[in-house]
């Protein structure tokens, strides 16, 4: 069940005209659907829609979800203003009807989940991913926490159990082919939350079974 708090947290951060982590497409991202020919991809906890909306500019054909209708209806806005399609649901991943093996790719950019939900939201994500899709993932680490305390502006979760390591991401998606899986330090230029340095996890993975 959603947490009230959590919801709220992310309504208000989405309810201003601004785009809170602007509408340019992550660079990790971009990077690395380059490299993928266009199909079917998930992203989950979507927000206000600058990733989605750039895949499906890009041939992709896309779905997303977020636990906020205030993400969803900029995000929607978004795709109009780039004249692309996306289909957004708002709700948890559980009330959510995504079928098995029905994606060719998921992006998880910055999809922090409260620390007691991640991995079985990994795991769950997992299922809906076909033999030879690929997962792409960038996040915050756990040694990010040193970079907040240093500048408040880059953005992030503030208790380390939503914060990533390798072995996490190792354990939640242990049967991958790992094409890259490390923590690195970059410099973050995203809207109004993301704005400094900070350490992530970056992780792309191609599903062996």
């Amino acid at each position: 069940m959603t947490d009230n708090t959590w919801l709220n947290r992310w309504d208000e951060r989405y309810s201003s005209e601004e785009f809170a982590y602007g509408t340019e497409p992550n660079n990790y991202l971009r990077e690395q659907l380059a490299r993928l020919t266009p199909g079917t991809i998930l992203f989950p906890a979507e927000g206000e829609g600058r990733n989605a909306v750039f895949a499906a500019t890009q041939g992709w054909q896309v779905s997303a979800f977020d636990i906020s209708a205030n993400g969803r209806n900029k995000a929607l806005q978004l795709a109009e203003q780039q004249k692309t399609t996306i289909d957004y649901q708002v709700g948890e991943l559980s009330t959510l009807n995504y079928q098995k093996e029905q994606f060719d790719a998921i992006a998880l950019i910055y999809a922090h989940f409260p620390g007691n939900i991640k991995s079985s939201i990994h795991q769950m994500l997992n299922q809906y991913l076909r033999k030879g899709g690929f997962i792409i993932f960038e996040a915050f680490s756990k040694s990010h926490l040193e970079y907040i305390a240093k500048n408040e502006k880059v953005g992030g979760p503030k208790d380390i159990e939503s914060l990533f390591s390798i072995d996490e991401i190792k354990a939640d998606f242990p049967d991958y082919d790992i094409i890259e899986l490390a923590e690195t330090e970059i410099e973050l230029n995203e809207g109004l939350f993301h704005n400094g340095t900070g350490s992530v996890i970056r992780f792309v993975g191609q599903k062996l079974v």
